[in-house]
């Protein structure tokens, strides 16, 4: 029976199980998002989440530690040179879970996982950018004006090469 028993075991057996989720939190971190089924999505979320707490404190302890998960030195490079800084701020859920339909061979429920800071569209952060933005609006706008100053020079002798032009085919029509 398996009373209190609450995690996924996804059909596999233990061994073939931390496999599949060592790989897949390597893929996670080395390409920032990646699909897969919804099943497997929440049971790569309970196994990352834990080491990108460890990453956010870089020692050669939680280094071990997270090595002893993911068999896979670039990838534990990679989370604690690039990731670790971007999510150091955040208490946790460091993982977004998409679901995005049905997989046409068998109807499985199919899911996008990605990290949270990694994506540009829904970074909270954005809402600074866009203050960041105005600033350099406000700043370029004498800018603009004299580029607007310069556009009519350049439209003037713009408008010469079409006159000459007018009267190039003014003459061939006389002719």
């Amino acid at each position: 029976m398996r009373h209190g028993k609450k995690f996924n075991h996804l059909g596999r057996t233990a061994s073939h199980r931390s496999a599949l989720l060592s790989n897949m939190a390597c893929s996670l971190i080395e390409h920032k998002r990646i699909n897969t089924t919804v099943a497997k999505a929440k049971a790569l979320r309970v196994y990352v989440e834990p080491l990108l707490t460890k990453a956010k404190e870089d020692t050669t302890h939680n280094r071990r530690i997270v090595f002893s998960y993911l068999q896979n030195k670039e990838a534990v490079t990679e989370l604690f040179r690039s990731v670790a800084p971007k999510i150091a701020e955040r208490n946790g859920g460091y993982t977004r879970i998409i679901k995005t339909g049905f997989r046409p061979g068998d109807a499985a429920d199919m899911a996008l996982i990605e990290l949270v800071d990694f994506n540009e569209l829904y970074n909270p952060n954005a809402e600074e950018k866009k203050t960041t933005r105005r600033s350099r609006r406000s700043a370029t706008a004498p800018k603009k004006e004299a580029v607007a100053a310069e556009a009519p020079a350049v439209e003037e002798n713009a408008a010469e090469p079409t006159a000459q032009a007018a009267d190039s085919t003014e003459e061939k029509t006389e002719e």
